[in-house]
């Protein structure tokens, strides 16, 4: 058993009445006897899991029906609620285990391995009293409670606005009683805040600087401007909902909302007032190489160490560029390293969108028109015929500060909502003209935009659990690996600046290898990791730090993307190899795709029993 990384953890604060009402929360089926058919017991887990993530219910387009309830709530931040994942992890375990894995299909039996990694994972951090039993599913370990990229002020505002619908006065309500919950989350955060605070669990001081910043800059909005309200009001009218929402939704944000966020401000400002610079959690928590090791684990879906994944990332990066530097002096660019010279191609003009809201204009459009060429390479990339519907956005402004420089929000399975890629334009200087196409790969088609298009558009055929977990290898590897066939496929034909965007890409992805190990298994400095980071790619110094700072947040996430990829590409040469003149690269991603997405060990059984039938085939 490993040892809590808190003298007291949450669950210990629980006392009989908590672990009572913990128990009260979890759905009665949970006493069931096991089912005969996994299919429904796979549907049950689900169901469960939605009962305690409302929010992911509405994510995903499924809090109707006898869901319907859950369009009113989120999810929670109390010592019960944790408590309530660990009870469900621990049922589903037991469930899965009694349900038997020797005589389901050998598809089956990989959603049965899935999940069980996805609960034993969860099951594990769970005991270092920093992360729910959930983090088995949402694929993350989140050790601060309040950092500028989690907290509720970032989260919810935009969740209510990008994806509660408002398409009716039952709908308008639930939005209301979610605002109302916001203010009870934000006052949960604070108190676990304080628990978590006075046994030095805090986030570093740049970081908790940044976050004080961004709950000061919400709470100076006045209360009637608040998106909160403005969405509300506006997509009530649209749809002819009458009620005075906008009054409603503004009496709640200054009666409930901003005297539990006054409260937040100044237990967050207090707490964090001498809270040291140091940025990686295996010098800054106590038990923080054990939790580290975890939360690698949990990023990469493998075994690998630290140091071998410190490793990988300084060879491939050493490989990417050179590759680099022949691809630029190419372009005539042949004077100082490869960083100097990207540095250098980042400033010219030809590369620049001016810094105003024409500028952004001007990217967003960019951005589509490369959406619409990438669709006439798909079919050279998959022989699925998904529409993939989706938009690009801006992220919110109110939020920029924090957020990461692009990414995806799936999208519903209902259909109700499609896909939305988000691009930070905080600055467009951050934004050359050459790295935007493989953005665009990445965050779009054939990346996350298209994998989580197969979810949706084949909902019906695929277990609701498929889509409730979240390996960040497997998503993130896919999504680098899109980067790559987008290339093969032809998408920098003209384009040579372009693909020098694309192999900048890849190189920054195994120097996140380099530098999450080095933040967080080898005593690396903030500012050690962003000098590295903008010598070896070339990228602004103002976006490294800005990369640094999630690394710090989010330990073990980085390293998801080029350990994906690796294996996704290792599994594609060995499909090569022995299919020969049989192999279909189309089929192949395909194979991966149809997952729905799996832990690596897993995805390799997948292919080689892929394999094994096209051989015979």
């Amino acid at each position: 058993m490993i040892e809590t990384s808190l003298p007291l953890t949450r669950r210990a604060l629980l006392g009989s009445a908590g672990s009572a009402a913990a128990l009260s929360a979890l759905p009665t089926a949970i006493q069931a006897s096991a089912q005969h058919d996994f299919g429904e017991l796979l549907a049950q887990l689900a169901d469960d899991a939605l009962q305690l993530w409302p929010d992911q219910a509405t994510s995903l387009g499924v809090d109707t029906g006898k869901n319907a309830g859950l369009r009113s709530k989120l999810s929670d931040e109390t010592p019960a609620y944790y408590e309530a994942w660990e009870q469900l992890a621990r049922s589903m375990k037991t469930r899965l285990i009694r349900q038997g894995r020797a005589h389901l299909s050998p598809q089956e039996q990989v959603q049965y391995d899935t999940v069980m990694f996805a609960i034993e994972r969860g099951l594990a951090g769970a005991q270092f009293g920093l992360d729910s039993a959930r983090s088995g599913f949402d694929g993350g370990a989140n050790p601060y409670v309040i950092n500028h990229q989690e907290c509720a002020v970032l989260n919810v505002p935009e969740f209510l606005n990008s994806q509660h619908p408002v398409n009716t006065r039952e709908d308008a309500e639930a939005y209301l009683a979610r605002v109302h919950a916001f203010a009870g989350l934000i006052r949960q955060e604070t108190d676990r805040l304080k628990h978590d605070a006075a046994h030095g669990v805090l986030a570093p001081s740049f970081i908790a600087s940044n976050a004080l910043g961004q709950l000061r800059g919400y709470r100076a909005i006045a209360a009637a401007e608040q998106g909160l309200v403005t969405s509300l009001a506006g997509r009530a009218k649209a749809k002819g909902i009458e009620g005075d929402w906008a009054a409603r939704a503004t009496k709640l944000i200054e009666s409930e909302v901003y005297p539990a966020l006054d409260a937040q401000i100044v237990a967050f400002a207090k707490a964090t007032a001498h809270s040291s610079d140091v940025a990686g959690v295996g010098k800054r928590l106590k038990n923080g190489e054990a939790y580290y090791h975890w939360a690698l684990g949990m990023g990469t879906t493998t075994r690998q160490t630290p140091a071998e994944v410190h490793a990988i990332g300084l060879a491939q990066n050493r490989e990417l560029l050179g590759q680099m530097d022949v691809l630029l002096k190419a372009q005539g660019m042949t004077k100082g390293s490869v960083g100097a010279r990207l540095i250098a191609l980042n400033k010219d003009p030809s590369q620049m969108y001016p810094d105003t809201d024409a500028g952004r204009a001007d990217i967003l459009a960019y951005l589509n028109e490369r959406i619409a060429f990438l669709r006439t390479l798909l079919p050279r990339i998959s022989h699925m015929p998904l529409k993939a519907d989706l938009t690009i956005k801006r992220v919110p402004p109110d939020i920029q500060d924090g957020a990461p420089l692009g990414y995806m929000n799936f999208a519903s399975l209902d259909g109700s909502r499609p896909a939305i890629y988000y691009i930070n334009l905080k600055s467009t200087d951050v934004w050359p003209k050459y790295q935007l196409p493989t953005l665009t790969s990445h965050e779009g088609l054939p990346g996350h935009a298209w994998q989580g298009a197969y979810l949706a558009e084949h909902h019906a055929e695929i277990p609701l659990m498929s889509s409730l977990m979240q390996f960040n290898a497997f998503v993130e590897g896919w999504a680098l690996y899109a980067e790559q066939i987008a290339n093969e496929g032809g998408y920098y034909e003209h384009d040579p600046f372009g693909r020098i965007g694309y192999l900048q890409a890849q190189q920054f992805r195994a120097c996140r290898l380099v530098v999450d190990t080095g933040i967080h298994a080898m005593g690396w400095s903030r500012e050690q990791s962003i000098a590295f980071l903008t010598e070896q790619t070339g990228r602004p110094k103002a976006a490294m730090t800005s990369e640094t700072d999630r690394y710090c947040a989010w330990p073990g996430q980085a390293c998801a993307y080029k350990t994906g990829h690796n294996e996704i590409i290792r599994l594609r040469k060995q499909a090569q190899a022995a299919l020969g003149s049989k192999f279909d690269l189309a089929a192949f991603d395909d194979v991966v795709v149809q997952t729905g997405g799996v832990p690596l060990t897993i995805l390799a059984r997948v292919v080689e029993r892929y394999i094994a039938a096209a051989k015979h085939g």
